[in-house]
């Protein structure tokens, strides 16, 4: 079934249950398909990565939302972003450890022979393709750093 099918369904069921910030957020992953599906001209539909990547950016857009309103004491604010957030995030699969992160960052050092952080770029490269949808940049960049320093 593909993410438009699985987003419409749970839009009937959020109807049905009178969910207001599930149906929120998944009316913003519909008009994000729909958006990217004309900006591309994909008229077939979009490609698994390039739905990770969109719902990635849509959970990381309210987590950063979230962070600035608890930064400014707006946690009514906050709120609603972290649900929806977490309403999007079940489309995502599940999300590796920083231990099995690290694993994969470590095998592809030293399959690359990457020895300084000259080789970062090619090691991120490598990691974030195998790790599309699984983990977060943000973290495979920390641990990419901390193990090429």
């Amino acid at each position: 079934m593909s993410l438009q099918n699985k987003v419409m369904d749970g839009m009937k069921e959020a109807m049905k249950a009178k969910n207001q910030t599930a149906l929120t957020a998944l009316r913003a992953i519909k008009s994000s398909i729909l958006l990217a599906q004309t900006e591309t001209g994909a008229g077939d539909g979009l490609t698994e990565d390039e739905e990770l990547k969109l719902l990635q950016k849509l959970v990381k857009q309210r987590q950063d939302s979230a962070a600035i309103y608890l930064e400014q004491g707006r946690e009514d604010l906050a709120q609603p972003e972290i649900d929806e957030a977490k309403v999007i995030s079940q489309f995502l699969p599940e999300q590796l450890s920083e231990t099995e992160i690290e694993k994969v960052v470590v095998a592809t050092i030293e399959e690359v022979g990457a020895d300084g952080m000259k080789d970062m770029g090619k090691v991120m490269g490598l990691v974030s393709k195998e790790l599309a949808g699984k983990a977060d940049g943000k973290t495979i960049s920390t641990i990419v750093k901390a193990k090429l320093s």
